[in-house]
C-alpha cells in the first residue's frame, strides 16, 4: 500500500498534431526536462494530444447534418454539425435540452456532446471538433509498449479525460484509456475493522489517479498535458479502463 504520491508535470511539450508519434514527443520531453522515470510510474496523458496525434479532428466544413441531426439541434440550440458527430459517436442519446445532450458513447462512457470538444485546439483553417480515440485502450498499450522500449522502465498508463458525474457540479478527470496496471480493486469478500463482510467495495484506482493528475494538469492553457504520478505498488494488470463501465444490466441511470 502505497504512503505517499508524488505527480510531476512534464514540462516542454509541443503542440500536438496530426501523424505525431506521442512516444517521441514524450521522450524528447522527458529528456529535455531530466525528469526521468522509475520501474512503477504511471504516465496520465490527456485525451486531448491522443486524439489530435490519431487524426481525430474534424473540420465542421466538411460535416453534413442529417435530419435527425437538424432536428435535435433545433430542440438544444446546437450547431446542427456538432449535433450530427454527436450523433455517429454515440449509441443512445440519454438526455437533452436546450444547451445540453447526454450520450452514451460508442465506447460505453456517458457524457456531454459524447466526449466531443471544441477548445484548445487550432481553429486557423476553419472549425473543428475533437473526437475521442477509436480505441484509447489500444492508444493506452501501443504507447506504454513504446515508452518502456524507450526508456527501458515498466510503466503504467492511462489516457484521461474530464468528465462530469450525476448529482455533482464540474469535470473531474477519469480514465477513458489505461495499460499496465489495476484499474479496479475488489474489496468485496474482504472484512472492515471490525470483521463485518464487504458486500459492494470496489474502488476505482483508475479514475482516482486520473482525478488527481488532472488537478495538476489543468485544462486550460496550462500546456501540461502529461503527468508522472510515483509511489503508487507496481503491478502489471491486463485490466483496462473498459472494465470500469458498469454493465447496462446494472445501471440504475439509463
Amino acid at each position: 500500500m502505497a504512503t505517499s504520491l508524488t505527480i510531476r508535470l512534464l514540462e516542454g511539450l509541443p503542440i500536438v498534431r496530426s501523424g505525431d508519434d506521442l512516444c517521441d514527443v514524450i521522450n524528447i520531453a522527458l529528456a529535455a526536462s531530466d525528469t526521468p522515470l522509475v520501474d512503477g510510474d504511471v504516465l496520465v496523458v490527456a485525451q486531448k494530444i491522443v486524439s489530435l496525434s490519431e487524426g481525430r479532428l474534424v473540420r465542421l466544413g466538411d460535416v453534413q447534418p442529417s435530419a435527425a441531426a437538424l432536428e435535435l439541434a433545433a430542440e438544444t440550440e446546437k450547431d446542427p454539425r456538432i449535433v450530427e458527430l454527436i450523433l455517429k459517436e454515440s449509441v443512445d442519446i440519454l438526455r437533452s435540452k436546450p444547451g445540453v445532450i447526454i450520450a452514451r458513447h460508442i465506447l460505453g462512457t456517458v457524457g456531454a456532446n459524447a466526449g466531443i470538444d471544441q477548445s484548445n485546439i487550432d481553429h486557423s483553417a476553419g472549425e473543428c471538433a475533437l473526437l475521442l480515440p477509436e480505441n484509447p485502450d489500444k492508444s493506452a498499450r501501443l504507447l506504454r509498449k513504446a515508452l518502456m522500449e524507450k526508456t527501458g522502465k515498466k510503466l503504467g498508463l492511462i489516457i484521461s479525460d474530464s468528465m462530469n458525474r450525476p448529482w455533482r457540479l464540474g469535470s473531474i478527470g477519469s480514465a477513458i484509456g489505461s495499460a499496465g496496471l489495476a484499474v479496479l480493486d475488489d474489496k468485496r469478500g474482504q472484512s472492515d475493522l471490525f470483521g463485518r463482510e464487504l458486500k459492494v467495495t470496489l474502488c476505482n484506482r483508475a479514475d482516482a489517479i486520473a482525478a488527481a493528475a488532472v488537478l495538476m494538469m489543468g485544462e486550460t492553457t496550462e500546456r501540461t498535458p502529461v503527468a508522472i504520478v510515483s509511489g503508487l505498488p507496481a503491478d502489471d494488470s491486463a485490466q483496462t479502463a473498459a472494465d470500469c463501465i458498469r454493465p447496462l444490466s446494472d445501471d440504475l441511470f439509463p
